[in-house]
């Protein structure tokens, strides 16, 4: 299958699952949910606030609309652990196992596997934080490793054992090649692999941070951002 790998303008929408420090009554629900959307917005409708405690972040949909999976820091843990919940925000469940640090979580197309990056096997302690006194900073930790599990969190196993920091991964909508960022051979590129781990294969080779790649739906073309 030839991938075509193309840098073009692109406009990113990202829905984020915003942190508040809000106690959970009723009255600052609603004030928060009213708070999301500025007057002048004139393309987002229905905005629903659906996290309301901790840190989280990085959220995707399930195939079938009906799950969301997200990173968050809550439940006494020290940095992000994988959680999944219905799209109403109930049922939230915690799938990763507790060590070290997670991100980039996603669900495969037929829901029966999920996917994220751990640091888990290279320290169960979560690594330390960045300095944001000036501004966000994306961490890229050495030990970040790409694992699937099944929905639940169990039967976890490791697709990626090299060194350097390996995540930012998606999958194909057949669900057989997966696309991720490495800095496996010193600078953050672009890779794919098959779902199993096998037949690794680097797609960008230039200087600078190329990450977050996206399939199309044929799986024919990626879409990622480079600077």
């Amino acid at each position: 299958m030839e991938i075509q790998v193309k840098l073009i303008p692109y406009v990113l929408v990202v829905i984020w699952l915003v942190p508040n420090w809000f106690s959970h009554t009723a009255h600052q629900v609603r004030q928060a949910q009213s708070n999301l959307a500025l007057p002048e917005e004139k393309h987002l409708r229905n905005l629903k606030q659906l996290t309301f405690a901790g840190e989280n972040a990085e959220a995707y949909f399930s195939s079938d609309g009906k799950q969301l999976i997200f990173q968050s820091t809550r439940d006494g843990h020290g940095c992000d652990q994988i959680y999944t919940m219905n799209i109403d925000g109930s049922n939230v469940k915690m799938i990763s196992n507790g060590d070290g640090r997670t991100t980039c979580s996603y669900f495969f197309p037929n829901g029966k596997r999920v996917l994220y990056s751990s640091t888990y096997l290279a320290s169960k302690d979560c690594p330390p934080r960045p300095d944001f006194s000036q501004g966000y900073v994306w961490a890229v930790y050495d030990g970040f490793d790409i694992f699937t599990a099944n929905p639940d969190g169990s039967d976890i196993k490791q697709l990626t054992n090299s060194p350097g920091y390996d995540a930012e991964t998606t999958i194909t909508l057949d669900g057989k090649k997966l696309v991720f960022t490495s800095k496996r051979d010193g600078d953050l590129d672009i890779y794919t692999m098959d779902a199993d781990g096998r037949n690794v294969r680097r797609l960008t080779n230039e200087l600078g941070y190329d990450g977050g790649p996206f399939w199309s739906y044929d799986g024919k073309q990626i879409v990622y951002r480079a600077y």
